[in-house]
């Protein structure tokens, strides 16, 4: 063997040795890199619609449908038509009340705290309430068996911008105290009337959270009591003259009106009157004084 083939042969040998020890002492080596898993996006849950059955429930008498009154959000008008399970459940209630004329219901309107409130209502489920109460009266349901209740409930969900049912029902007994309540609720009203300020020349104002409550106190005494009615006085300071402060002043008390009509009162049981600026309550020298003449006071008759 030649000098040149024994270099060739150890070169060979060297090559596959090597290549023996990569392949026993790295397994590893060869096999394909791990790719990190690509995570898919994350798509937020959508929470599932709330929906409230109608659902009337007093002894014997039952009455529960998957459907109710439903409102679009940050809005108190019913969505009509009425399918026709809820408008049977009406005439079925009807009916119940003719034959049992001690029975009440309580309607409960619910609400969310994030909803636009533009009504003359504290809140969006009195509102609601109010409006289903309005439309079984429209059926023939008497007012005086009927009371309206606003609850907050922050977990509706709405369907496409619409609430589903937000409105809930109970039946019972008319309440042995309930004339007592009444009582105590006029001498509340009687206490501290609900009297409205209104900027010079103005004959409106946004009415506080407060007064919208008062406005529902009244309406509901005047609801309950059939002999009842309001008493609205519009008044002005002496800036111009008396004919134009007489009118300033009835539209200040139509105002007033208007919220009470809002609320369901008939316009019967309402009387608006103004008297200008012939009875100041303060000094109309002053700027303090005159504005504490700018008002219209609610009362019950």
């Amino acid at each position: 063997m030649t000098k040149t083939m024994t270099y060739l042969l150890g070169m060979l040998i060297t090559i596959l040795v090597g290549i023996w020890l990569y392949m026993t002492l790295c397994s590893t080596c060869m096999a394909p890199v791990a790719q990190a898993p690509v995570s898919e996006p994350v798509l937020p849950v959508q929470p599932e619609a709330t929906s409230f059955p109608f659902a009337l429930t007093d002894g014997d008498f039952a009455y529960n449908v998957n459907d109710n009154y439903n409102f679009n959000t940050s809005s108190t008008s019913i969505l009509m038509p009425l399918s026709q399970k809820v408008s049977d459940g009406v005439a079925s209630l009807k009916a119940y009340f003719g034959e049992n004329p001690g029975k009440v219901i309580d309607i409960t309107g619910y609400y969310r705290g994030d909803e636009e409130n533009n009504t003359a209502y504290p809140n969006l489920g009195l509102a609601r309430a109010n409006a289903v109460k309005n439309h079984l009266v429209q059926n023939g349901i008497p007012s005086a068996q009927i009371n309206t209740i606003g609850k907050l409930m922050d977990d509706m969900v709405p369907k496409d911008g619409i609430y589903l049912g937000p409105v809930a029902y109970h039946i019972h007994g008319k309440s042995a105290t309930a004339d007592d309540e009444l009582k105590a609720l006029y001498e509340k009203i009687k206490a501290d009337p609900l009297v409205l300020y209104f900027d010079t020349a103005e004959s409106a104002i946004t009415l506080s959270a407060a007064q919208r409550q008062k406005f529902a106190d009244i309406s509901r005494y005047l609801d309950k009591m059939p002999d009842a009615s309001a008493q609205i006085v519009g008044h002005t300071d002496n800036t111009g003259d008396s004919n134009t402060n007489m009118s300033l002043g009835q539209k200040r008390a139509d105002f007033a009106k208007a919220y009470l009509m809002r609320n369901g009162i008939s316009e019967t049981k309402i009387n608006a009157v103004s008297r200008g600026s012939k009875d100041p309550i303060a000094s109309n020298a002053t700027e303090e004084g005159k504005a504490k003449n700018r008002r219209t006071v609610i009362t019950l008759n």
